[in-house]
């Protein structure tokens, strides 16, 4: 809403016309940010969603940190094929329907929903600036992987060990 309202007020306030703003449209990323979140729309209705949350709960054996460690890692995956938003947008409801079968604290798996979604540096496509930058920079898909990979495993580590300290998980 914010940027929204900055772009009209450019306009109104006549800081660049209405043909340059609309030259400022990137086409590509407004139609890669819509289809993602057709996908996270699909994957959700086909199953693919509840399959994912019912592998989660069958490969954490129990253990209320690992079903933390592979909510972060199923989150991350996600982020980086079809967006932040529709990631978060997707694992929401199935971290809830976790932690209530499992009788845990719904907020330590939200706030790693919050972190994985927020973390997404190992492709173009998972952050709408990530992808503004790839073509005008030039950029490779393996330059996303060389550079995020390591940046998502960082922030990755540092996010589930917070949390575990935080909440005692």
């Amino acid at each position: 809403n914010a940027a929204l309202l900055g772009a009209g007020l450019m306009i109104i306030s006549r800081c660049c016309s209405i043909s340059q703003a609309e030259r400022s449209l990137d086409l590509e990323v407004i139609l890669t940010i819509a289809a993602s979140f057709a996908l996270g729309a699909a994957l959700e209705k086909t199953g693919v969603a509840g399959y994912l949350a019912t592998g989660i709960i069958d490969l954490s054996g129990g253990h209320p940190w690992l079903l933390l460690v592979l909510t972060y890692i199923a989150v991350s995956l996600l982020t980086e094929v079809i967006t932040n938003n529709a990631a978060a947008i997707l694992m929401l409801p199935i971290v809830l329907q976790l932690t209530e079968q499992s009788g845990l604290n719904a907020e330590p798996f939200v706030f790693a929903i919050m972190m994985a979604a927020s973390a997404s540096f190992a492709t173009p496509l998972g952050y709408q600036t990530n992808l503004m930058v790839y073509g005008p920079g030039n950029y490779s898909f393996r330059d996303f992987l060389k550079a995020g990979l390591p940046m998502n495993l960082l922030i990755g580590a540092a996010t589930i060990i917070s949390i575990v300290c935080l909440f005692d998980i």
